[in-house]
């Protein structure tokens, strides 16, 4: 009986690097259409942080954490921390999903994964 090993290949400089600049291009992206559609007050976001209750403040506020985010997860001095406050942006996206608006988290938890896997191939 034969058996066939299979081995992968370590990940090249270039190959984590195509990876991580696809995974921040899309992902910012995604952020800066969100974030965007806060800032410009689209009737969806409205509703949703009226329903969240603390004030419309915060969905200025949230829109602008996501659209810098955004921007940094382009500027590679700045992705690391970048997709570290998308991340924890993200996490209060899921728990608030969970906790009060109810519907599925699933959009949020995606990015947030992204967030997270950006800034674990950026650390130092």
């Amino acid at each position: 009986m034969e058996t066939i090993a299979l081995h992968q290949a370590p990940v090249s400089g270039k190959g984590r690097l195509i990876t991580v600049w696809t995974l921040s291009g899309l992902t910012a992206l995604a952020f800066l259409a969100a974030g965007g559609a806060k800032l410009a007050g689209a009737p969806a976001m409205v509703a949703v942080f009226e329903a969240v209750g603390i004030g419309q403040w915060f969905r200025y506020l949230t829109g602008a954490l996501e659209v810098v985010g955004a921007i940094g997860l382009l500027l590679p001095k700045y992705a690391f921390y970048a997709a570290t406050l998308l991340t924890i942006v993200m996490v209060g996206a899921v728990l608030t999903h969970i906790a009060l608006l109810g519907g599925s988290p699933l959009p949020a938890a995606v990015l947030l994964i992204l967030s997270a896997t950006i800034a674990w191939l950026r650390k130092a």
